[in-house]
């Protein structure tokens, strides 16, 4: 019978070093490559604005009401007079700017008729605010 060694059986209550020195050579390894990349200055060249003398570009507004009525710059009028006049306004000015705007109780269909009044006109620029 084989005499066993107590002392060999019992779990060493030492710490192993070997793999937080591993792990930490291992992080300065990456603060050594990414610290000169961090200190060093990119230079960036914004590209500059030449026309900021420019004046704002002219904006009409075009409310359609809850009833499906059109008001151009708080001017009511039916839709053949709100051809006309964006019509004559697109000529002007042919970077005009439409913004349409519609009551939250209207229909779609005074909404849909009014923009394509506007691109009957020759409108190009129509924005929609929420």
């Amino acid at each position: 019978m084989a005499f066993a060694n107590r002392e060999a059986a019992l779990p060493v209550a030492t710490i192993n070093i070997t793999p937080l020195v591993d792990v930490l050579l291992v992080l300065l390894v990456i603060f050594m490559v990414t610290a000169p990349v961090l200190a060093s200055r990119i230079d960036v060249r914004l590209p500059q604005s030449a026309d900021r003398g420019q004046k704002p570009t002219p904006r009409l507004e075009l409310r359609v009401d809850a009833a499906g009525g059109y008001w151009l710059d708080n001017a009511p009028m039916d839709r053949g007079a709100l051809v006309a006049h964006l019509r004559a306004a697109a000529l002007r000015d042919p970077d005009l700017q439409l913004v349409l705007r519609s009551d939250d109780d209207g229909e779609y269909q005074g909404f849909v008729s009014a923009l394509s009044a506007a691109r009957e006109a020759g409108i190009q620029g129509i924005a929609t605010p929420r």
